[in-house]
């Protein structure tokens, strides 16, 4: 482990401020990580030019996920804490936990199949009892928009 980068210095290292400014970027997420780089190429280009190279070098600019999930998640799963009865409730937890998410994710997936199939129904349905005109067409007069009433009446 690297020494420097866990101990915080009396004085603190000269760019010592860069790292609570990227951690402070990076808690407000990846819109502040670009507001930040705008402003710097307004200030100063070359600054905005080392932002951006940062940005690319640390993957944030490119990630879906934030730098924060990116190193605990990952790390924090596949870590022993020390204690087997712990460990295997954890992983029995979280195979649980991944069968739920996976059957409601499929449960989604059917009731999502079973509006879009009610939705096309009803369009079928209102479609079948819609009147026909001569060009197979439904008629315009079934719109209600027959205008003043004299297209299609019989006068007596």
């Amino acid at each position: 482990m690297n020494t420097y980068a866990h101990s915080s210095p009396i004085g603190g290292g000269p760019l010592r401020w860069l790292d609570g400014a990227a951690a402070w970027l990076d808690q407000r997420g990846k819109l502040a990580w670009i507001a930040a780089l705008v402003i710097t190429f307004a200030v100063a280009w070359p600054i905005g030019l080392a932002v951006l190279a940062y940005m690319i070098w640390s993957k944030r600019m490119f990630s879906k996920r934030s730098p924060r999930q990116m190193c605990g998640s990952a790390m924090t799963m596949s870590r022993s804490s020390g204690n087997t009865a712990f460990d295997a409730y954890r992983e029995e937890t979280l195979r649980r936990l991944q069968d739920e998410q996976a059957s409601f994710e499929q449960f989604l997936g059917r009731l999502r199949e079973a509006k879009d199939k009610a939705e096309f129904d009803q369009f079928m349905n209102e479609r079948a009892r819609a009147p026909r005109g001569p060009d197979n067409r439904p008629d315009a007069e079934s719109d209600g928009d027959a205008g003043d009433g004299a297209k299609g009446t019989k006068e007596s």
